[in-house]
């Protein structure tokens, strides 16, 4: 799927490109999955703004998204690719045999009549099910062959895919480590069945940190669909409105109450030798990452 550019009849449209949508083959969303979404405004529980140049927009409902992608050892089939205004990605309306409906994030090359599926760690490792590495498919890290690429990736175990999700991202596994955890496996009946020592497995994310997760996180195979939303320019101020974006104004042209930058006679100077935020905390290359964080243990290689 490509984008494409308009002829500038008003001015609005001499810079605008948008995606064709050609990928697209439902208009409207599947119903059961919809939930309501209530806009804030960039407002708090006490009505206070705590993030800026937020307000209007378009009404949206939520489309409920499986990122943990727990319909075990149940095959999928792709019903249709749609629109989701909740995120840069597509997603993918999927028809488990056993009639329950989900949505998943759709990956780059999927298509209407695909099949997918989820392997638990019971089925891999009890019943030696050999599993197919085919795009869409969601299986533990340990079980995925060096050099995949992979997305939708868990930083705890269970907890669902919570890192490379945005339109046309994607990781890689490099390598496993000597290094293991312990899994628990259980029945259906939460009973324990057996425990096992996984490995960790070391991921290129797509900043190009290199980062150790646990063995038994789960990842989807392939690349995240939609990779020309990076291209697309909404060429009026007005389609910003619309995402609910309101104009971002320059702390230099504000008052001294409003903003660091602020004050003066009319120059563009800020009054400061380094740039700062509203609150006053120096900005552009001043590093906030907190000294000592605990997951600092897991990085193996800084991000460029």
């Amino acid at each position: 799927m490509g984008t494409k550019t308009f002829k500038p009849t008003p001015p609005t449209l001499r810079h605008k490109v948008a995606l064709d949508y050609s990928e697209l083959t439902r208009k409207k969303p599947e119903k059961s999955l919809l939930a309501p979404k209530k806009h804030s405004g960039g407002r708090n529980s006490q009505g206070k703004t705590t993030v800026r140049f937020r307000g209007g927009g378009n009404k949206q409902r939520y489309r409920i998204i499986d990122f943990k992608r727990d319909k075990y050892d149940v095959p999928g089939k792709v019903a249709s690719i749609e629109y989701d205004p909740n995120r840069s990605a597509f997603i993918a309306l999927i028809n488990h045999s056993d009639g329950e409906k989900r949505y998943i994030l759709a990956p780059m090359g999927i298509s209407v009549g695909d099949k997918i599926m989820t392997y638990s760690i019971n089925a891999l490792e009890k019943e030696k099910v050999v599993p197919e590495i085919r795009t869409g498919n969601s299986l533990p890290l340990y079980k995925i062959p060096i050099g995949t690429r992979i997305h939708n990736l868990e930083l705890k175990p269970g907890k669902g895919g919570q890192i490379v999700r945005s339109a046309g991202v994607v990781a890689q596994i490099i390598g496993r480590e000597e290094k293991s955890t312990t899994h628990t496996i259980f029945d259906d009946g939460n009973s324990v069945i057996d425990k096992i020592r996984v490995p960790y497995v070391a991921v290129r994310l797509p900043s190009g940190e290199v980062r150790r997760f646990q063995g038994d996180c789960y990842a989807t195979i392939g690349q995240v669909g939609n990779p020309e939303h990076a291209n697309v320019s909404y060429g009026k101020a007005g389609a910003k409105r619309w995402r609910g974006r309101r104009p971002r104004v320059r702390g230099v042209v504000m008052n001294p109450i409003d903003h660091p930058h602020g004050g003066g006679e009319g120059g563009k100077q800020k009054g400061y030798k380094k740039p700062r935020t509203p609150w006053g905390q120096p900005c552009k290359g001043y590093k906030t990452r907190k000294r000592n964080k605990p997951s600092d243990k897991y990085i193996i290689k800084r991000r460029k």
